[in-house]
């Protein structure tokens, strides 16, 4: 597998770091909403505490689990600005799973790079589905690339795997993660606009790829 002709991918080339975040949850649409309201409101941390592990707004098993969710959905939004987190919050679901997904783009150079360079070059080649195949060989691709990268095990690598093509199916790239089957993605107008008004190139290109 080889990057695109004349495509540059400058999170690779400038050796990242690629971290294991991503295992940390799918788009966690309900979640990422009340999230998204917490940061709207400004709270300082110890209101945020109070709702989080006190309230248990995220309707965890526990005050650890509610805090390790509210975490990384925290700062995939807080890579955005506030007028995405108003997606997330009021758009309708489409417009808030699309949002959350930009946002983990953004978060995640180990999402974002699997679309930009291995789900791109599915759709170029007309290829009607994503094999699990792809992930180990994409893996390959960012050790090449940045050999710093961390070792993980292959219990991790296969959750990474799973979380990835889970959010593609949340957004409907996927049609489910048994058949793998490949759709294009029709990226919102809310999305598309918010993106280009804060310059967010690289999310934009990973976007464009899927469609």
């Amino acid at each position: 597998m080889t990057l695109p002709s004349g495509h540059s991918h400058p999170r690779l080339a400038d050796n990242p770091r690629y971290r294991a975040d991503i295992g940390g949850g799918t788009l966690m649409l309900p979640e990422s909403r009340k999230v998204a309201a917490l940061l709207l409101q400004g709270l300082p941390a110890g209101a945020w505490q109070r709702a989080i592990e006190t309230e248990n707004i995220l309707q965890k098993t526990s005050p650890a689990g509610a805090k390790r969710v509210a975490s990384l959905i925290r700062a995939r939004l807080e890579t955005m600005t506030e007028g995405l987190w108003l997606l997330v919050r009021d758009g309708d679901r489409e417009v808030a799973m699309q949002a959350m997904f930009a946002a983990s783009i953004k978060h995640s150079a180990l999402l974002g790079d699997f679309i930009d360079i291995v789900v791109r070059e599915r759709f170029r080649g007309f290829h009607s589905d994503l094999p699990k195949s792809a992930w180990a060989e994409y893996l390959d691709i960012c050790r090449s690339r940045a050999p710093d990268m961390p070792l993980w095990k292959d219990s991790t690598i296969k959750k990474l795997g799973e979380h990835v093509y889970r959010i593609l199916s949340e957004v409907d790239v996927l049609a489910d993660t048994k058949s793998r089957r490949l759709r294009k993605l029709a990226a919102r107008r809310e999305i598309k606009e918010n993106l280009q008004s804060h310059g967010e190139r690289y999310v934009l290109r990973c976007l464009e790829a899927l469609e």
